[in-house]
């Protein structure tokens, strides 16, 4: 779509960033109904319907695995949803990167579970229920690749679709506010992906008994984002200050 300075003005903002997808595109359309697809996954995998008390208490033992999945898969959405309300693309580059990321999310949906079974019964000293054992370090570094590389191939693939806005941001009319704040989300991405490649080198090139501790490197990006945040932040103070945005 070309945007002209009075469309733009009519167009309802968020954050000081225009928002241009408001109306939902096709491609927007098929991704949500493929991220409720995939709770639903999780939903229907649960364990049948409990028929006495011991078994209703077993099955609320499984919430917070639930929630953990859940959480994991509706953070991808809302970045996804994010995305699109902000520049609301549908060229081929950005449908291709979508349907990337759904593909991966249908995948992982089962293994992310899993993981979660096993870190919540970890966590809790055996006191939660898992469906997922692990009985050598092999094991749990070969663990750390799959799962590395699902989080490394979503990465690359909000990567690629900030740095596809960004490519079109004079057609998009992007101002400076909006085009540093794309950057920005270029950098975390970019963090998101460096860190899971190295977990996943780092599990495949050490011992199989201690490629595990590769996957430590994930927790790079809890300290390195807001680095990222904190410096993007200083930027944007020399820029010209922009009219408040509205909520949603």
């Amino acid at each position: 779509m070309n945007y002209t300075e009075e469309k733009l003005a009519g167009l309802p903002s968020k954050n000081g960033f225009r928002l241009r997808g408001e109306a939902m595109t096709r491609i927007e359309v098929f991704s949500d109904a493929a991220f409720a697809f995939a709770v639903t996954m999780l939903v229907i995998s649960l364990s049948a319907i409990p028929k006495n008390y011991v078994e209703f208490m077993d099955a609320i033992k499984g919430v917070p695995t639930f929630i953990l999945s859940f959480s994991t898969i509706m953070g991808f959405w809302l970045a996804h949803r994010q995305w699109s309300r902000r520049f609301g693309l549908e060229d081929s580059i950005s449908t291709f990167l979508t349907l990337g990321i759904i593909v991966v999310i249908l995948i992982y949906v089962y293994p992310l579970k899993l993981l979660m079974s096993y870190t919540c019964h970890f966590a809790s000293g055996g006191r939660l229920p898992t469906e997922f054992s692990i009985t050598s370090p092999a094991e749990m570094t070969g663990l750390v690749i799959t799962l590395g590389a699902g989080v490394l191939f979503l990465a690359i693939a909000f990567l690629g679709l900030y740095l596809r806005a960004l490519s079109v941001s004079v057609k998009l009319r992007l101002n400076p506010l909006e085009q540093l704040r794309t950057r920005a989300q270029i950098a975390i991405w970019g963090v998101i992906s460096g860190t899971a490649l190295l977990s996943v080198l780092l599990a495949w090139l050490l011992h199989p008994n201690i490629g595990y501790r590769g996957g430590h490197v994930m927790l790079l990006p809890l300290v390195l984002i807001p680095i990222v945040n904190f410096r993007f932040r200083k930027l944007e103070r020399t820029l010209e200050p922009k009219a408040d945005s509205k909520r949603d």
